[in-house]
Parts: structure tokens; C-alpha cells; sequence
């Protein structure tokens, strides 16, 4: 069994979809971070087969519920003194800026490249976002 140290302080990234890991460090931009950050990828998990886990040392101001646009499956686990203290199932934002982009070629944001990329939620039950500009459509997993 792989063992990465124990936190003391952060947050742990948990269920995420195999393979999915290095998507949400981009997006969360943990490159920029000053702190460990520890990504294990195709962990073995009962509940999915196999899975991905981000575990960040340390606080961290961010808002998390962007990656339930991503993956609505993944959890965050809060954690202090080397125990959880608060387990977050994420719900979908209303709106959300510069996480997902416009694949639309005919979209403003392809020709004017510093408008922002927002997107506001359409279908919560289907996960269904669109571009506030063009108003195409993406969906999450």
C-alpha cells in the first residue's frame, strides 16, 4: 500500500475520476502554490475501481464548489490537527468563470481573448451549463 504522509493541516482532494487529477490542478492552479501538494494517481478505491486524490498541505482560500462543474462525484475532506474535521460534498456554482471554455469558434471569447470564459448553470439536473455569450452548451460528467 503507497503511504504519502499525513496531513497535518490542508485539504484532501478525494474521488476524483481516475486520470482526472492533473485537470483540477491546472484549474485550481496549485502550480502557484507555496505548499506541498501531493497528487496519487489509479489509487485503488471500493466505490470507484480506481481513483485520484489531490491532498494540499496547509490553508487554503479557494472556492471548491468549481470542481463539481468537472466531476460531481469528488469530495473534499478539511483537515486539522491530523483529523477531518468537515467533509464537503460540492454542489454546482451558478455561475462560473474562466474554469470551463467556450468551444464555440464563433463565440466572442475566441476572437476577443481577454473576455472571461463565464458560463451559467441552465439544468442543475443535468449538469448543463451554457456560455453567456454564444449560449453553447457543457455539460459536466
Amino acid at each position: 500500500m503507497l503511504n504519502i504522509g499525513v496531513l497535518n493541516e490542508g485539504i484532501v482532494i478525494d474521488h476524483i475520476q481516475a486520470g482526472g487529477a492533473m485537470k483540477i490542478y491546472e484549474y485550481l492552479n496549485l502550480e502557484k502554490l507555496d505548499c506541498s501538494v501531493a497528487i496519487i494517481k489509479n489509487a485503488r478505491s471500493n466505490k470507484m475501481g480506481k481513483k485520484d486524490i489531490i491532498k494540499i498541505e496547509g490553508p487554503f482560500d479557494i472556492d471548491l464548489n468549481v470542481l463539481g462543474v468537472l466531476d460531481h462525484k469528488i469530495t473534499i475532506n478539511i483537515i486539522k490537527n491530523n483529523e477531518i474535521v468537515e467533509k464537503k460534498d460540492l454542489s454546482l456554482p451558478e455561475r462560473v468563470t474562466n474554469i470551463i471554455r467556450c468551444k464555440n469558434p464563433r463565440c466572442i471569447t475566441s476572437i476577443e481573448q481577454e473576455l472571461p470564459h463565464t458560463f451559467k448553470l441552465t439544468d442543475r439536473e443535468k449538469r448543463i451549463y451554457r456560455c453567456i455569450y454564444c449560449e453553447s452548451k457543457f455539460r459536466g460528467k
